[in-house]
């Protein structure tokens, strides 16, 4: 079972948009050795939408050959073309990825029905694990709670990230999904909660910034332990709001390149931090004791 806290990696990448090896093996060590949990490469945090396929393929190859198995990789592998995300999933499959994060499909809007198909079809296609990922947010397309059960029977379907940050979702999701089913926060500001609840873990990008303590109120979340879990989250709550402070993961690049952990890259369309937004996240790493 994959749970805890699993950082959604940034892509470290050269000045000019290029990708940076070095600094993307650095950050796995970082993970490691912090305790993260578990991996996703090339999710929404990582850039995906603007890597070519060969990009994210050598991204998911990079982070399976640093990481050596010691934590699980999840491959970010969804796209908003059916034969795109089989493909991609394909290719993580073939690279050792242990598990794959497929986004609801972006911008085209399916029916209820054609996110069931969509999903199927790709799970029929190729045996991995397989994690729904809803976030109507940045997608314009909501994966409703009886769709994601529907979805939990289908074999190699083992979870959804919902980042919706509605709890009410957690509970519908539990009451119609199959037992076993995986249920995982895509939303930090109410991850503590949401494992308390019953979830199995989360998606995080504020693990790229404070993973030991990301871990630590996971851990804590899980155990039922909620006065630690809390008072470990109202350390982070700095970093849960003034990472979306601009699009993610705008400010998380900043906060990482800010720790000396890679270089001040990032890909158009997305640009670097504004200078007025940075003493906001200056100050969240500040609560949150990573600076």
């Amino acid at each position: 079972m994959i749970q805890g806290s699993i950082v959604a990696l940034v892509t470290p990448m050269e000045e000019d948009g290029s990708l940076d090896v070095a600094s993307l093996r650095k950050l796995v060590e970082f993970h490691i050795e912090q305790g993260t949990d578990g991996i996703v490469a090339v999710g929404t945090t990582g850039e995906s939408a603007t890597l070519d396929p060969a990009e994210h393929c050598e991204v998911i190859r990079r982070v399976v050959e640093q990481v050596q198995g010691r934590v699980p990789v999840i491959a970010g592998t969804g796209a908003n073309s059916t034969s795109e995300a089989i493909s991609l999933t394909r290719e993580a499959k073939a690279i050792g990825a242990d598990a794959c994060l497929l986004v609801t499909p972006y911008y085209n809007k399916p029916t209820q029905e054609g996110l069931y198909l969509h999903h199927k079809a790709i799970a029929e296609a190729v045996e991995i694990p397989q994690i729904l990922y809803n976030v109507p947010g940045r997608t314009g397309c909501d994966m409703l709670p009886a769709t994601a059960a529907r979805l939990s029977h289908v074999p190699h379907i083992i979870g959804i990230k919902e980042a919706t940050g509605k709890l009410e979702r957690l509970a519908e999701i539990q009451a119609l999904a199959r037992p076993g089913f995986l249920l995982y926060s895509g939303d930090d500001a109410t991850g503590a909660e949401f494992c308390l609840r019953g979830g199995h873990g989360v998606i995080s990008v504020t693990a790229n910034i404070a993973p030991r303590l990301m871990r630590e109120m996971i851990a804590a979340a899980l155990a039922g332990r909620r006065a630690e879990a809390e008072a470990i989250d109202a350390k982070l709550a700095g970093l849960h709001r003034d990472l979306f402070i601009e699009s993610n993961p705008i400010p998380a690049k900043w906060a990482v390149f800010a720790m000396g952990l890679s270089k001040k890259g990032i890909r158009l369309p997305l640009t670097w931090l504004s200078e007025d937004c940075q003493d906001a996240v200056r100050a969240a790493m500040a609560q949150a004791e990573v600076i």
